[in-house]
């Protein structure tokens, strides 16, 4: 993240000289410079706007300077906080009931082999999976997160939440199968 071009970059730029200042030592500047690409990706896949995932990225580090700065385990917490705040970000889109096509459209990758209509038709089914993940619960849409978009194994998330790996299995399963009758209900609803 260059935040040269962008309001976000200019919020996560004041964020981490904010952290700089008052952050007893180096803890929380320190924090931010060895995770803050962390958070960034993390938020990004689950966004796929990199508007909102700066706001994502300076969200996570404002909240953290509010609550003293210091972080039993770093790695986990700052993944988990941005894919919780993003998930909020989509929530709070989809309660207001509107996520135009048009804002997220730029951010996602065109199939360069795909017709145009089915360009669009991609675009929307992508959109309408970030609505569906804003749906279900924010443990199980953080484990969806973590599992489909981040790559993770089950045994490494079950390690990463402290769960047991049977519990993020079954998790994982349901939410597919709610995803799936969301999906269905989308594809359904089209002409």
């Amino acid at each position: 993240m260059d935040g040269k071009d962008s309001k976000g970059g200019h919020l996560a730029a004041a964020a981490a000289g904010a952290l700089a200042i008052d952050a007893p030592g180096e803890g929380l500047a320190a924090l931010f410079q060895a995770h803050h690409r962390r958070v960034y990706q993390a938020a990004y896949r689950v966004t796929g706007n990199a508007a909102d995932t700066e706001d994502v990225l300076g969200t996570v580090f404002l909240r953290l300077l509010r609550h003293g700065g210091t972080v039993e385990h770093p790695e986990s917490y700052f993944h988990r906080a941005a894919v919780n705040v993003a998930l909020d970000l989509i929530r709070s889109r989809s309660e207001r009931g509107r996520v135009p096509l048009d804002d997220v459209a730029p951010s996602l990758p065109a199939a360069a082999h795909l017709q145009p209509d089915q360009q669009l038709a991609a675009r929307e089914l992508r959109a309408c999976l970030r609505k569906g993940l804003g749906r279900l619960s924010p443990k199980a849409a953080e484990l969806f997160t973590l599992r489909y978009f981040e790559g993770y194994s089950n045994p490494e998330i079950a390690r990463l939440l402290g769960m047991s790996q049977i519990t993020v299995s079954v998790s994982l399963h349901r939410s597919r199968r709610q995803l799936q009758r969301y999906l269905r209900q989308f594809v359904g609803a089209k002409p």
